[in-house]
């Protein structure tokens, strides 16, 4: 009874990694102001201790990152979905 919280843990995981590593720098992120491409003015430095500053080096990790390893796991979780329902 325990490993079916397990499993359904992993596909709300793996939704939201899927979620994040979608977005559109240029649509969307660009938009709302987390783009990760910012420059300081002046010879300033960047923040890099604000939680936007981290919620924006996170969603630009994961899009880097996690890019190939997705693309494996989405395609195993899509055969054994096809294959056990």
């Amino acid at each position: 009874m325990f490993f079916f919280g397990l499993g359904g843990l992993f596909y709300v995981a793996v939704h939201l990694i899927n979620a994040i590593a979608i977005l559109s720098e240029d649509r969307f992120l660009a938009r709302i102001g987390w783009t990760a491409s910012t420059e300081p003015g002046f010879g300033g430095r960047v923040d890099d201790t604000s939680v936007k500053a981290r919620i924006i080096n996170l969603v630009s990790s994961v899009r880097t990152l996690m890019r190939i390893p997705l693309m494996i796991i989405n395609t195993l979780m899509i055969f054994y979905l096809i294959i056990l329902g």
